[in-house]
């Protein structure tokens, strides 16, 4: 599993961040997690609000910071 983590390093960026990396510590998830702040990359995902969350190449949550419940979902899927 790939995980991206889209925005400018702002403090709702990294909460995020931090929230997904807990849940793949928590499930021993062999998940891959990248910070991404390049803002050319980030609009060609087509979101247009951060922190974004991309699960393999699938937009999963844009514009705000998702709950630890959320995220733990996304990995059950």
């Amino acid at each position: 599993m790939e995980i991206k983590v889209l925005g400018s390093g702002c403090a709702k960026c990294a909460k995020t961040a931090d929230l997904i990396q807990e849940v793949i510590n928590e499930t021993g998830s062999d998940a891959t997690l990248e910070k991404v702040t390049d803002m050319m990359k980030i609009a060609s995902y087509g979101v247009f609000g951060t922190p974004s969350v991309i699960i393999d190449n699938e937009v999963k949550c844009t514009g705000k910071v998702p709950k630890k419940k959320e995220i733990k979902a996304w990995f059950a899927q």
